[in-house]
């Protein structure tokens, strides 16, 4: 079996408001309202419609054969119910259709599986429960945010219950190895690993309508020969890749919409190459070995680590800032503050501290809408000082209703207790007082009688005498 398995990640962040110092304390709404429903309607109509369209011609037209995959983020399909919900409704119908997946991921899209279980695991399950209720599937492989992934994290996702997840083919990982056969995590081997083909990906996501470079343009004739090239042993090509690709990164005019709508006819009569989805994937092949992946990797940068959104102090300072929060903000109980605290968590707040300049410098500046990395991290911060404030007094206002809840409590016990020692007073009183006036009888006896026994014992012996 020679398959290919394509992936599509579709996320949209709610973007927060300028908000100034003077704004802490004063005013609790963060987000820019404008900009997140203008931006969601621009990308419905340039990329989510017409791909989810064409994508579903294709299911029809080739009677299945043509599967694909996407996760979509609980943020993102927070915003389709608000904005564009035609968007739902055209995803609901690909769903419909039986060759598409929906996976798994954290509902934030954040970056919780590097700071612990117990938030991770949350996010998770609220975000498989909307997967569920908008598309009626229960999600068997994991995708967690930008492709982050490590031993550990692999691990905690197999205990989870999932059967799959997805990651980079990163180069300083596998070495000598390619990332076209299906592995498996290291401390769990029960966890299958879908490692990205990021030259072929990142050939239509970056380069295609790259005019200098080497191999523009590219048909899909073209890429079908790249594929058939690959050596005959290699089981699977992962192509993974943010859905926005077609239309809004690769415009229109591009014809990136026509290669895509050419490639699955040259696939099915120019190779022996099939389409899959990941769970497929997962159950058809066989595991070749395990990946050791001590260290977390990601599908970002050159670098393929963390350092696009934790990668200098201000972005550390921010992340670390937040999740001390945590145990307040469930502790709160307040549903607002609780929502509030997942949107802070968006990986994209911290990918803007970024101040990689370098080789990638102009990949973040293009998906950021601050000036500078420093006013992104002051307008975070800023926010969540307000933040931490509104916790706090949720919080302290928590303890003080259960305080004098016990309070009052105690305060009626000791009153019960105060009846009950004067009515039982009595009666141990005078028992008491009882007791006494017979002891003080029996030792006036007692003397008179010693008294008594005295005399006669010195009359006896003066008798004698």
């Amino acid at each position: 079996m020679r398959t290919i398995c394509f992936y599509f990640q579709v996320h949209q962040p709610f973007r927060f408001r300028r908000y100034r110092f003077f704004d802490i304390g004063n005013d609790h709404y963060y987000y820019d309202d404008f900009s997140n429903e203008s931006i969601l309607q621009k990308v419905a109509q340039k990329c989510y419609l017409p791909a989810n369209e064409l994508m579903l011609d294709l299911i029809q037209k080739y009677k299945g054969k043509f599967r694909i995959a996407y996760s979509i983020s609980g943020i993102a399909m927070d915003q389709f119910r608000l904005y564009a919900p035609e968007v739902l409704e055209s995803f609901k119908t690909l769903a419909d259709t039986g060759k598409v997946e929906f996976l798994s991921e954290t509902y934030a899209h954040s970056l919780s599986s590097l700071k612990g279980k117990e938030e991770f695991e949350r996010q998770v399950r609220v975000h498989d429960q909307l997967i569920k209720e908008y598309f009626g599937q229960e999600p068997k492989v994991f995708r967690n945010t930008e492709l982050i992934y490590s031993d550990e994290i692999g691990a905690m996702v197999a205990d989870m219950g999932f059967k799959a997840m997805l990651t980079e083919g990163a180069k300083h990982v596998l070495g000598w190895k390619s990332p076209n056969y299906l592995y498996c995590n290291a401390i769990n081997p029960k966890l299958k690993l879908l490692l990205k083909n990021f030259k072929l990906s990142d050939d239509i996501a970056f380069r295609f309508s790259n005019k200098s470079w080497s191999d523009y343009p590219l048909t899909a004739d073209k890429f079908v020969d790249w594929l058939n090239q690959t050596p005959e042993k290699e089981e699977v090509l992962n192509l993974f890749m943010d859905y926005e690709t077609f239309g809004e990164h690769q415009w229109k005019e591009t014809g990136i919409f026509d290669f895509l709508e050419a490639l699955p006819e040259s696939v099915f009569k120019n190779s022996p190459f099939t389409f899959s989805t990941p769970s497929e994937v997962a159950q058809k092949l066989q595991v070749v070995s395990a990946v050791h992946v001590p260290h977390p990797i990601s599908w970002a940068d050159e670098e393929r680590d963390l350092t696009a959104w934790l990668g200098n102090e201000l972005q550390n300072e921010a992340f670390d800032k937040l999740y001390s929060l945590g145990e307040k903000v469930y502790e709160s109980g307040n549903d607002g503050i609780k929502q509030d605290y997942a949107y802070l968590q968006v990986s994209d707040h911290f990918y803007y501290m970024s101040t990689k300049f370098f080789s990638d410098g102009e990949v973040h500046s293009y998906f950021n809408p601050y000036d500078t990395p420093y006013d992104a991290f002051i307008n975070y911060m800023n926010i969540l000082s307000d933040f931490e404030i509104r916790v706090n007094a949720a919080v302290n206002a928590d303890v003080d209703d259960h305080v004098a809840r016990l309070s009052k409590i105690i305060k009626e016990k000791d009153e019960q207790l105060e009846k009950l020692e004067k009515r039982l007073a009595a009666k141990p009183v005078a028992a008491t007082k009882g007791a006494v006036a017979t002891k003080k009888t029996a030792t006036t006896k007692k003397g008179a009688a010693s008294k008594k026994a005295g005399a006669v014992k010195k009359s006896t012996a003066g008798k004698k005498s």
